[in-house]
């Protein structure tokens, strides 16, 4: 994995030429080598048994059958016992697909495409991946915490907590959560407390067992 001198490597899948070229360009501009630029998920799988990567960003959807090849191939990224970061980008937020993604493992993302024209918010998913952290797309959360029925946990919480609950899922840390709310961290440590205590949940720092358990929860509707 990359450190501070020297960069990160990642492999880019998707069947769009200009969109891989964006990615590309996204990423090099940020100082992340990319090594390899393919069009198939077949493609891509031969690039990692050959070549050493701290992650793959990747579309869901590839030939041949423009499904899921996306996720399948990051099933069998982790079957193979790989570790490295995937990031998975689509077209839609569909919450489905973010929780299947999200079942494979730590170091895993699903992110809109449109997220390629926010060059932070690309860089950002694709080095928390590859540092083993999680990462959803803000409209995804959005839907599965819009989901929430009366008799379900997530009623119960307040606003202040549903944000910081979307914040969790997208990946971020207490600081991190504290700095984009404007709260102290303190107060971000009580409310992830608050909303773990009412979600049922143990507290975890895994911020990807957090993450997870947080997704799942919300899956369940």
């Amino acid at each position: 994995m990359g450190d501070s001198t020297t960069p990160l490597r990642v492999v880019i899948a998707d069947d769009a030429m200009l969109l891989r070229e964006g990615i590309q360009k996204v990423l090099e501009d940020a100082g992340i080598e990319v090594v390899a630029s393919v069009g198939t998920a077949d493609e891509l799988l031969g690039v990692l048994d050959e070549t050493p990567v701290d992650a793959a960003v990747l579309d869901i959807r590839m030939p041949p059958g423009h499904s899921d090849e996306g996720v399948v191939a990051l099933e069998r990224i982790r079957a193979g016992g790989s570790t490295i970061g995937v990031l998975l980008l689509s077209m839609y937020a569909t919450p489905e697909y973010a929780l299947r993604v999200m079942g494979a493992g730590s170091g895993t993302g699903y992110l809109l495409k449109e997220r390629v024209a926010q060059p932070q918010t690309l860089v950002r998913a694709v080095e928390t991946v590859a540092s083993g952290g999680s990462v959803v797309d803000p409209e995804v959360v959005e839907q599965l915490v819009g989901r929430s029925r009366v008799d379900d946990p997530i009623s119960r919480l307040t606003e202040r907590e549903r944000s910081v609950l979307e914040l969790m899922a997208q990946g971020y840390s207490n600081g991190g959560i504290a700095q984009s709310l404007f709260l102290g961290l303190k107060t971000v440590e009580t409310h992830v407390r608050s909303i773990l205590q009412k979600l049922g949940l143990e507290e975890s720092r895994d911020h990807h067992r957090r993450v997870l358990a947080v997704l799942a929860l919300l899956g369940e509707r």
